[in-house]
């Protein structure tokens, strides 16, 4: 609703000198009565013959009187003052981008991996419960079990010291937490454990330890790999999935012995004999 004062300001821009509403309108003046009465007819009055005789005799014509009847005020037009509906806003034309450059923010990789020595051999092993290992854990003793029929030592040492390799890094921040962020990071780690103390061979357990030390997926398992700029690794399942499924550990150890001359010194090259 508009004010008073606007409406009329708005009915006299257009010339109108009355307006009635249909219904009663809030803060509005009373409207005065009269205009609410309907409009009175006037009888019209009745024309008196007119003879030539009559005009001599009365000479020139005189000013007929004023009516005494009640003047009628003329009806006018009562028009309703329509207010112009407000414009909706348009709506901010957006820049299409390409499909191809709308690509999807994939979340940072989450993985933890150990760092083992046994022998002359390096382990990178994927942490099950993402906690380093205990003498009791399942998983641990299948390791221990893996090294003897490897011709390895049962215990195996941490490297470094000992934490492990966790990714990501940081949970906030702006640090680049991709997974080719990740795969740089864990070579990163194998090259400085390399050129300290090199190794015959490295056990990549797992699939994080696939991934983002050799560049392989699952499919490489049970087959050896050549690393650049870190050598040779035997791509092996994760503990997990060989302790649920027995059928793997069959597998696992025909890999194992094509690639154990490379950590056993003189042992004879030709094993399916045995």
């Amino acid at each position: 609703m508009i004010s008073e004062t606007r409406r009329r300001a708005y009915l006299d821009a257009m010339q109108v000198a009355s307006w009635l509403p249909r219904t009663e309108l809030p803060f509005a003046a009373p409207s005065r009565p009269e205009l609410l009465q309907p409009l009175v007819e006037a009888e019209p009055e009745p024309a008196r013959p007119i003879t030539a005789a009559a005009t001599v005799a009365e000479g020139p014509a005189e000013q007929a009187p004023a009516s005494t009847a009640p003047a009628v005020r003329p009806e006018k037009l009562q028009l309703r003052v329509v207010m112009p509906e407000p414009k909706k806003p348009e709506p901010v034309a957006t820049a299409e981008v390409p499909a191809e450059q709308q690509k999807p923010v994939e979340p940072p990789p989450r993985f933890a991996l150990q760092l083992l020595r046994a022998g002359n051999v390096l382990l990178l092993v994927e942490l099950p419960t993402g906690e380093s290992f205990q003498s009791r854990d399942p998983a641990y003793i299948l390791l221990k079990d893996l090294l003897r029929a490897a011709r390895l030592p049962d215990k195996p040492q941490q490297v470094g010291d000992g934490e492990p390799i966790r990714w990501p890094l940081l949970h906030r921040g702006s640090l680049d937490q991709s997974g080719d962020a990740a795969r740089d990071y864990v070579q990163g780690v194998l090259a400085g454990e390399l050129e300290q103390m090199g190794c015959a061979c490295l056990w990549l357990i797992g699939l994080p330890a696939l991934r983002f030390a050799g560049e392989v997926e699952a499919e490489a398992c049970y087959r050896e790999l050549n690393i650049e700029g870190i050598g040779p690794a035997l791509a092996m399942p994760g503990l997990e999935q060989l302790m649920e499924q027995p059928g793997s550990k069959a597998r696992l150890w025909q890999a194992m012995r094509r690639s154990m001359p490379r950590w056993v010194v003189g042992l004879n090259t030709d094993m399916n004999d045995r």
